[in-house]
């Protein structure tokens, strides 16, 4: 995928007026990137992944092709408790599928944590429920939305497909927090 296939995904579930944003696995940095093309320069964006390397390599893109953005790059553990604001949305791109269902209940109730009322969970998942050894536990929009509403999340919506040559179909959805 390239860029605007990354801004396609999430643009419908991104308010340019929102101030405070977080990518949580960041890794490359491709959907944090994508926020900061869609965010007003006035928006900040937190940028988390545990991978140091990683994250120096993103720094070094987004500088290069937003030298405007307000970043901040947090060396972290998302599944762990993390020191972030009151976020207006929260973007988990290609993460849910490594966790366990059992396990996806605590990971959702820590990410509602940082999250402002009404704030916007967005994730971006395989559309399938059969995995790889490189995508384990993948599930579907619908299965999705059942997850969202146990985590206490309301008005979940599908806000775009794209092909996938790997697993046939990746989704992007936002729920918000009541």
């Amino acid at each position: 995928m390239d860029h605007q296939d990354l801004i396609n995904l999430i643009k419908k579930g991104v308010e340019p007026q929102d101030g405070v944003w977080a990518n949580v696995g960041s890794g490359s940095g491709a959907f944090t990137l994508a926020l900061a093309d869609l965010l007003l320069t006035a928006a900040h964006i937190y940028s988390v992944d545990k991978d140091r390397q990683a994250m120096q390599r993103q720094q070094q893109t987004m500088d290069r092709r937003f030298p405007n953005a307000s970043v901040t790059y947090l060396q972290a553990d998302y599944t762990r408790p993390m020191t972030l604001p009151l976020l207006d949305g929260l973007l988990l791109a290609n993460k849910l599928h490594f966790h366990l269902p059992s396990k996806r209940p605590a990971l959702l109730q820590q990410l509602r944590t940082y999250l402002k009322p009404m704030g916007r969970l967005i994730i971006i998942e395989y559309n399938t429920r059969n995995g790889t050894r490189w995508v384990p536990h993948p599930f579907t929009f619908d299965e999705w939305q059942q997850m969202a509403t146990n985590a206490g999340f309301t008005q979940t919506t599908m806000l775009a497909t794209h092909p996938s040559h790997f697993l046939r179909e990746i989704f992007s959805a936002v729920s918000l927090l009541n």
